[in-house]
């Protein structure tokens, strides 16, 4: 725009230049204040006021398994209505497949691989080092109270040597190290606060959590400052056993039409499914549901909402049954066959580097900074968290190590942002029994890369010097074999382009060669590294 050109005609009667001068800038000022002001980014950032921050990590729950996701039977009243108060993601992903890789990335922002989760924690001795820096640790540096709840799976709560979780930066925790086997989801016996074994605790794992982290929230943090909390559930992954009357809501529909209803990510399940597990899931969800709900009306109750970025989201995709591919016949698991997660249209489960093994739910609201009832097509993986968290807060990032997410606030405003480094998702390291599964993903724009690692290039693997062969050939490898889709219009990577776009093809291969390649020579060699 010429602003001499505008303004001279509405100043010709004055004679001094001077006083064109001044009505010139003052012109250009206001212009330049309405653009910050229209853009609810910048206002974000502009705001001096640090919003309260809470997460809700679920735990397998599948990206088809909610009902404003489009699951016709499932029923999610306070989730469905949560996404029309703020904005429902449909590329959300979790940062791995599996729930330690995936949990390490929202705490580091980097990817899993670097700090050496190449499976689940205790698989060939991996847990978070004390070396990597944390998403608390940085919110505690701008004056964040910060508090734990739930699943933590990154380390071994009960032993001294490895990392706690209030060593990673929470000042308050009520956590087991993994989930709620041996003793079920209802009345759990292994929970650590801040450090100490607590015992049996009564009622069901999601609401022991929500009910302490509302206690903290209410009666035990500085009211004065801006807090920072993950609430994480056990539910639904397994054991599966919600209270009874939940599984009532759904005894009208006919078993028939349920048992026939699922899709699962092109992963057949066998034949012995039973409805009553069925349930049992639905009726798990709905439970998770249900407690959602309480919490964000006791936030309503407390004056909390308007000041709290509320985001919901799952670790991973959801679980499947034992199938004969998987097993040969050789063993089952009847806990998993109470899994009926769905990943949607997605191909792939649990597991998978395919989009139904990453994409996830993921719901956000900050009224005022996320417009209601908002739906956002923009990619935010798990790695995102810390950039984008640290943005708002205004805590600078570490620059001595890489950090692979992104500052994707604007995903959430369904706007472009800049990513400067691809997302990519791992198969878990040790997956013997689903053979010729593609180990990795990466995403480049609207288009999936999958590859395959090549098989043991040093020879024989058990003359191999470290303690754990497998981690000796996931150090010594790369990609050889490679799959395209365009996830924009084939969200279920039903067709293959790498024979049809050879350039796009060649152009991304060597991008995710020297991307491995970074990762890889970055992460630990279990067995070798002394930790």
């Amino acid at each position: 725009m010429n602003v001499d050109r505008c303004c001279k005609p509405l100043i010709a009667g004055c004679v001094s230049l001077g006083v064109f001068r001044w009505f010139k800038g003052c012109l250009i000022g206001a212009f330049l204040v309405v653009g910050t002001v229209q853009s609810p980014v910048e206002a974000a950032r502009l705001d001096p006021t640090q919003p309260n921050i809470l997460i809700v990590l679920v735990d397998d729950l599948g990206y088809g398994d909610l009902g404003c996701y489009g699951h016709p039977y499932i029923k999610t009243p306070h989730l469905d209505r949560f996404a029309q108060q703020g904005v429902r993601m449909t590329d959300m992903h979790s940062a791995a497949t599996v729930c330690s890789p995936a949990r390490a990335a929202l705490l580091t922002g980097r990817n899993p691989y670097r700090s050496g989760f190449y499976n689940i924690t205790g698989f060939f001795g991996a847990t978070l080092q004390r070396q990597e820096i944390t998403l608390p640790q940085l919110l505690k540096q701008q004056g964040y109270e910060t508090a734990f709840f739930g699943k933590w799976h990154l380390s071994k709560l009960e032993s001294e040597k490895e990392m706690t979780v209030n060593e990673a930066g929470f000042d308050y925790s009520l956590a087991t190290s993994v989930n709620a086997f041996g003793t079920g989801p209802k009345n759990p016996e292994r929970f650590v606060r801040n450090g100490a074994p607590v015992g049996r605790m009564e009622g069901w794992y999601i609401d022991i959590i929500s009910n302490e982290a509302m206690e903290w929230i209410s009666q035990k943090r500085n009211p004065e400052n801006p807090f920072f909390m993950i609430l994480s559930s056990h539910e639904p992954h397994t054991p599966i056993d919600p209270p009874p009357a939940y599984k009532e809501i759904y005894r009208n529909i006919p078993q028939a039409e349920l048992i026939a209803l699922g899709h699962y990510g092109g992963v057949t399940r066998p034949e012995k499914a039973d409805v009553e597990d069925l349930l049992d899931y639905y009726a798990t969800v709905s439970q998770l549901d249900a407690s959602f709900g309480e919490l964000m009306k006791f936030l309503e109750e407390s004056g909390l909402s308007e000041s709290t970025l509320v985001i919901f989201t799952s670790d991973n995709g959801p679980e499947y049954p034992v199938t004969f591919d998987e097993s040969k016949g050789a063993w089952e698991d009847p806990l998993r066959d109470k899994c009926f997660g769905s990943p949607g249209e997605l191909r792939g489960m649990k597991r998978f580097p395919y989009e139904g093994g990453h994409r996830v739910p993921g719901i956000a609201r900050w009224p005022g900074r996320i417009p209601a009832g908002t739906v956002s097509d923009e990619l935010f993986n798990g790695t995102d968290f810390l950039p984008t968290l640290c943005g708002l807060a205004g805590t600078p990032l570490p620059t001595d190590r890489a950090i692979d997410g992104a500052d994707a606030f604007r995903a959430f405003l369904g706007e472009a942002y800049e990513r400067k480094t691809p997302a990519m998702w791992f198969f878990l390291l040790d997956a013997s029994h689903m053979p010729g599964m593609a180990q990795m993903a990466m995403r480049k724009d609207d288009y999936v890369l999958i590859g395959k690692f090549a098989p043991d290039q040093l020879g024989n693997q058990e003359a191999l010097q470290g303690t754990f062969p497998k981690v000796d050939w996931l150090k010594t490898t790369t990609p050889i074999d490679f799959e395209l889709y365009d996830v924009r219009s084939d969200r279920a990577q039903q067709k293959d382009l790498s024979l049809l776009e050879r350039s796009r093809l060649l152009n991304l291969i060597p991008q995710m060669q020297r991307l491995w390649l970074e990762i890889r020579d970055e992460g630990p060699w279990w067995g070798r590294d002394s930790k």
